[in-house]
């Protein structure tokens, strides 16, 4: 039998280098030197996550962030999401060649196993298994174009890829310091180009996002990069890089004032009263807060106040909902409207699986979307989803000793606790540059446990050893 699964193993690799080798041969003959250059480009990394899922991976967190995206066609018609063309990125496919490599090596190496079994496995099943049912209704019923409908499905399962690609490979702490700090030095990069922008006037968006950015989407993960550079901080003994921690958090706050993104700012406060609650050095971080709040009128731009204001000192509009007296601005207005008409006329009309993803048209608030496209049972296990996130999170940062784990764990709950705040008024549980480095660091923060508990077993064992004790 072991001699079988030798030669399969070798057999296997070889017979698809040829076949590859014969594909590529084929298509860079049809194909422009572009187009040849891309393929060579995709074939490379999808060779590399084959024999190095590591280095695959980052090369993923790179292109979270640093890649580009275009658009393919539109989604017309009937009651579909309007008027948003279908985003490709390059770290989509990317994520797809990453994915199959990975999928062929574990499918040759059979110990290595497919899914590691986690706590968030069963929700994270359970939740797709909702938006393909409920998309797969909506079609069958004319509301969801199918392979939209399937398309923007396969987009919300990459991002659980991530997780299980990245909680697969983590077997020692060296691992995560790495990948932590490529998420980081991406940060910076991120931050420093956006900084950039800020002599040309407007809004700042992340790189590669074209002529129409979106700085909700930058805003939104650089609060939640900030909640994981503030956890190390305020843990001691966390890094032996504090000074550039805290010159990278200065960068992503000047970053984040330039967005202008309220739905961002907002969500800031949330993740420190969750730093300030969780957190074991509670009054220096309500110092630090309490100045901040009593100096931000004075040192704050002129751009970043009236864009506060402007919430409720637009013009007058006809299409401005007034509360108490006040006017609220356009764009509050649109997603408190989407809210009210979601929760009292839609929903009811399709309550349990709802319209399908993409079955219903845009809507630019998370709690609402997901209720009128998969209904209240996948609203139900959307909530089981988060709950079981939040639990498992504030499990291993009480349970976590070692200063670096417990930095990520801290960062890692108010950031989670940010971008439930940032969901209020944005698509943020859907938004790939958001959720790509959102579910690598759930991966992180999940596999912390088993790494910390072999690391007090067998701290005198070598690198190699202690993978294959976790392995086992």
């Amino acid at each position: 039998m072991r001699e079988n699964i030798s030669t399969i193993r070798t057999v296997v690799p070889i017979l698809s280098i040829i076949l590859l080798t014969a594909f590529c041969g084929f298509i860079i003959a049809k194909a422009s030197i572009t187009a040849s250059l891309l393929l060579a480009a995709v074939i490379g990394i999808a060779v590399v996550s084959f024999l190095n899922v590591e280095v695959a991976l980052y090369i993923l967190i790179v292109s979270m962030l640093l890649s580009p995206e275009f658009m393919i066609g539109s989604l017309a018609g009937g009651s579909a999401t309007a008027s948003r063309g279908i985003t490709i990125r390059f770290d989509d496919v990317l994520l797809v060649v990453i994915g199959i490599g990975w999928f062929f090596k574990t499918a040759i190496n059979k110990e290595l196993g497919l899914f590691l079994k986690t706590p968030l496995n069963v929700p994270i099943a359970a939740y797709i298994s909702i938006c393909l049912i409920s998309t797969m209704l909506g079609f069958m019923m004319g509301r969801v174009k199918i392979a939209t409908g399937f398309f923007f499905v396969l987009k919300y399962f990459e991002y659980y890829i991530v997780y299980f690609m990245v909680v697969n490979h983590l077997k020692e702490r060296k691992q995560i310091e790495r990948f932590v700090a490529v998420m980081l030095i991406v940060c910076g990069i991120v931050c420093l180009v956006a900084i950039t922008q800020i002599p040309a006037g407007g809004r700042v968006t992340a790189p590669f996002e074209g002529a129409t950015g979106e700085p909700n989407t930058l805003g939104g993960y650089l609060v939640f990069m900030l909640s994981i550079v503030l956890g190390l901080l305020a843990t001691p003994e966390s890094t032996g890089y504090k000074k550039s921690l805290a010159v990278l958090a200065v960068l992503i706050v000047i970053s984040l004032l330039a967005t202008l993104s309220r739905s961002s700012w907002v969500a800031v406060i949330p993740m420190l009263i969750a730093l300030i609650l969780f957190s074991k050095k509670k009054m220096a971080l309500v110092a630090i807060l309490i100045a901040v709040i009593l100096l931000a009128p004075f040192s704050l731009p002129k751009a970043v106040k009236e864009r506060a204001l402007f919430t409720v000192t637009q013009r007058y509009h006809k299409e401005q909902i007034e509360i108490a007296g006040i006017r609220i601005d356009t764009s509050t207005s649109d997603r408190l409207r989407s809210w009210k008409n979601v929760l009292t006329t839609d929903f009811i009309r399709h309550p349990l699986f709802g319209y399908g993803v993409t079955g219903y048209r845009f809507l630019d608030a998370q709690f609402p979307k997901i209720i009128v496209e998969t209904g209240m049972i996948g609203l139900f296990v959307f909530v089981w989803l988060l709950i079981a996130i939040f639990k498992n999170g504030l499990h291993v940062y009480r349970n976590t000793t070692e200063p670096l784990f417990n930095g990520l764990a801290l960062g890692f709950l108010a950031g989670f606790v940010a971008l439930l705040a940032h969901a209020v008024g944005s698509n943020t549980f859907i938004i790939v540059r958001i959720m790509e480095p959102f579910w690598f660091m759930t991966a992180v923060v999940i596999m912390i446990p088993s790494i910390a508990t072999y690391e007090k077993k067998v701290p005198h064992m070598k690198a190699g050893d202690q993978n294959n004790k976790i392995n086992g």
